[in-house]
């Protein structure tokens, strides 16, 4: 089905197939092509959504959920009066036509805890072993014998074909081959993406704050100088990140770690905005950005402004952090530069693994398995909301729309660390808010890089614990908070007046 609409909008071709992906997922792939092609401008407007569901015949609440996807991803932008139009965005880099953590966290070390809610762990105990078995099998019968020896610089061209190509359909990305490289998880791309910007002359990046645990420590080992920029409820502030100097930053924009927000359409313009004003490089930590459960998961930044993007992947959340492979999707002017780094401190990730994982990616297996997981963690998401509410009434569980983890804000004056110790004494393991902050090395020199206040909070995460533990770890959160405030209570209550008398 095609129509050419000359009316109340652009002309712009729109060809559906039928049989082939979802209607509402044409309508974006097309509308995504036809923005950064520049067929669409800036500012144009398009069809209102019942003319257009009118001309391709097809239920108007179709249309709505693919603007409204687009628009969350900054490519459109509505305004009431003034109808659906195209957003702003930065020019350059791959077409549609030229197509062919994780953030970091603690050891995850086993502890004595009968309910675990570290933040970054996926279901361990639901990992399709047997498909990763058969997956190995495959790549040992059919691997040649060439492919035992040393990768190529590069990695896998089989596993950067299928990645580069799972991430222009599942993450609205449009990198290509060429534009990979296999790396032994996220933390080693980001290592060695952070050595290649130092040595193209950036000298400061900015890290959202709080953000993921210990990456100010692997930029400074990197050489960079390392600065903090708050994040809000619509994601990180890009009016503090222009004062602080910087030309790099790292986000987590799908799902911000720990806070839970997605970064705003009008962000995510903004930071790409920044980038090209300061010749700058965002660094996007994608992870757990195919588990959302409101509605179709947010594009990738890449996918925005492929020139100032370099995307950072792994299957670390969404199969198994045994499995240590990741990828680095960069601008190609960076790809020769962490090749090198990568030549430099390693003989690169295991070649068989990486074809297992290709083949597991390219057989439908790897999308079923997230399919699977979805549903699971979204019941589990339910009964997390259910409990938290019911401890510790309505609206104080931030960031269920996506992901495997939540913030708890817990009542203003408790302490953090007072819980969080209490409820391991009680079987329950958590981490504060606190633990995902950093203060500058020169804060004192430095006035405007100073940490903003958050309110007390703990970061629940919920991705390896079932129903029933979820159901217990809550009620014993509630617990130890209403022990410390007791306790508190107490303390502050004059010694000469006796404690009340139950009644």
């Amino acid at each position: 089905m095609t129509v050419d609409w000359a009316r109340g909008g652009p002309d712009l071709l729109v060809v559906l197939e039928s049989g082939a992906a979802p209607l509402g997922v044409q309508i974006q792939d097309q509308l995504r092509a036809a923005i950064r092609d520049r067929r669409l401008a800036a500012g144009e407007r398009l069809p209102s959504t019942r003319r257009l569901a009118e001309l391709l015949g097809i239920s108007r609440g179709t249309i709505v959920d693919a603007y409204e996807q687009l628009v969350a991803e900054g490519y459109l932008e509505a305004a009431v009066g003034s109808g659906t139009r195209v957003a702003a965005i930065p020019d350059g880099g791959p077409t549609r036509h030229s197509l062919h953590s994780r953030p970091a966290s603690a050891s995850h070390a086993p502890r004595s805890a009968e309910v675990d809610f570290e933040y970054g762990i996926p279901d361990l105990r639901s990992v399709p072993l047997t498909d990763w078995s058969w997956a190995v099998s495959e790549a040992t019968r059919t691997l040649p014998t060439a492919g035992l020896g040393d990768e190529v610089p590069a990695g896998s061209r089989h596993l950067r074909e299928v990645v580069t190509a799972y991430h222009r359909r599942v993450r609205s990305g449009c990198a290509v081959t060429e534009d990979a490289v296999i790396v032994s998880g996220f933390r080693q791309g980001l290592v060695f993406a952070l050595a290649t910007l130092a040595r193209h002359g950036i000298q400061r990046i900015a890290l959202e704050d709080p953000g993921p645990r210990e990456h100010d420590v692997i930029a400074r080992r990197a050489g960079l100088d390392a600065v903090p920029v708050p994040v809000d409820d619509h994601g990180i502030d890009v009016d503090r990140l222009r004062r602080t100097g910087a030309r790099a930053v790292l986000v987590t924009p799908a799902h911000q770690c720990p806070t839970g927000v997605a970064l705003g359409p009008s962000r995510r313009r903004e930071l790409s905005a920044w980038a090209d004003e300061v010749d700058g490089v965002i660094l996007e930590d994608d992870y757990d950005a195919e588990f959302r459960y409101d509605r179709q998961p947010v594009g990738s930044l890449q996918g925005l402004n492929p020139h100032r993007v370099i995307a950072l992947g792994s299957v670390s959340k969404t199969f198994a952090p045994a499995i240590r492979l990741g990828w680095v999707l960069t601008p190609r002017r960076f790809v020769s530069g962490i090749v090198e780094e990568k030549r430099l401190s390693s003989r690169g990730a295991p070649g068989l693994d990486q074809e297992a994982l290709a083949l597991l990616m390219e057989t439908g297996r790897f999308d079923r398995h997230l399919r699977r997981m979805r549903e699971t963690y979204g019941a589990r998401r339910d009964m997390l909301a259910t409990e938290a509410e019911l401890a510790f009434g309505p609206g104080q569980l931030h960031g269920l729309a996506a992901g495997c983890h939540a913030l708890l804000r817990l009542p203003d004056g408790t302490s953090e660390r007072a819980v969080v110790s209490t409820a391991a004494t009680m079987g329950v393991r958590v981490s504060g808010l606190a633990s995902y902050r950093f203060v500058p090395v020169n804060s004192e020199a430095e006035s405007d890089l100073l940490p903003t206040e958050f309110p007390p909070s703990l970061v629940l995460g919920f991705g390896n614990v079932d129903e029933h533990q979820i159901s217990r770890g809550i009620r014993t959160l509630a617990e130890a908070v209403h022990h410390h405030r007791t306790v508190l209570s107490g303390l502050a209550r004059p010694s000469r007046t006796p404690a009340p008398r139950a009644r």
